[in-house]
């Protein structure tokens, strides 16, 4: 009976060790995706810190990798040390990814409050200019998210942009129609959401995706290490056990 709760256990190890190596570039990935939203929105959050949790999800990818490998091998030899390693691993890989979910949930709370300082600073330096990072940055996000100024397309007429121009007009990426100039004369041609509720929804979402990521992976790791202490506890509890592996005979 104890032999075949070692064999089940060994199993499901070298499956989940499998799972580990996709579960590397998964993360990665996510981790990935969270950097390049980030330059896109950039300009409308100005903590760099609330990157951290995608940096460390990335590097938990890379680790997952080394992890395993040993793994792998410790599970198909049986290495007491070998999966003693990939236990102690494991769990402090398992502790970083909880410290993850508890970040991302501390950044997720300061997303808004980050948004509203600095929406309405990005949208006074707006020229209309490619060359300018902020007029580049708020045509994406209206394009991307299909809105028009911070709360409704009314509040460009009280930016700068809009005093200089003098032609009662928003930019074209307010345009929901092809042909459409941006005139205020025509509304109905015009996203009619703002953008500062949209971001903070779109920044928010990354991070849960995070969240949620950690949280998952940190689940398959504690079945991981379940399954490796079977084993080990099986290996020291069962001398005759030992003897097998070893190459001896039972008497």
């Amino acid at each position: 009976m104890g032999q075949c709760g070692i064999t089940s256990s060994k199993t499901v190890l070298v499956f989940l060790n499998l799972i580990f190596w996709a579960a590397a570039g998964i993360l990665c990935y996510v981790g990935a995706y969270v950097f390049i939203t980030y330059d896109d929105y950039d300009h409308f959050f100005e903590d760099v810190y609330t990157l951290i949790p995608a940096v460390i999800i990335i590097a938990v990818g890379a680790l997952l990798f080394l992890i395993g490998l040993i793994g792998c091998c410790a599970t198909v030899r049986e290495s007491h040390c070998g999966l003693t390693t990939f236990v102690v691993i494991l769990l402090l890989v398992f502790m970083t990814e909880v410290a993850v979910v508890v970040l991302g949930y501390v950044y997720r709370a300061k997303v808004e409050d980050e948004v509203n300082t600095s929406i309405m600073k990005v949208y006074d330096e707006y020229n209309g200019t490619n060359s300018n990072a902020q007029s580049r940055a708020i045509d994406y996000i209206q394009r991307q998210l299909q809105c028009c100024g911070i709360h409704n397309f009314s509040d460009w007429r009280h930016t700068h942009w809009y005093k200089e121009s003098k032609n009662n007009s928003v930019p074209i990426s307010c345009c929901k129609i092809a042909g459409c100039t941006g005139s205020l004369t025509h509304p109905e041609d015009l996203y009619q959401e703002g953008c500062e509720a949209l971001v903070v929804k779109k920044l928010q979402e990354i991070m849960m995706y995070v969240i949620w990521t950690a949280l998952t992976f940190a689940a398959i790791q504690m079945l991981g290490m379940l399954c490796a202490c079977v084993v080990l506890c099986r290996r020291s509890r069962d001398p005759a056990y030992e003897l097998l592996i070893s190459g001896g005979t039972i008497a």
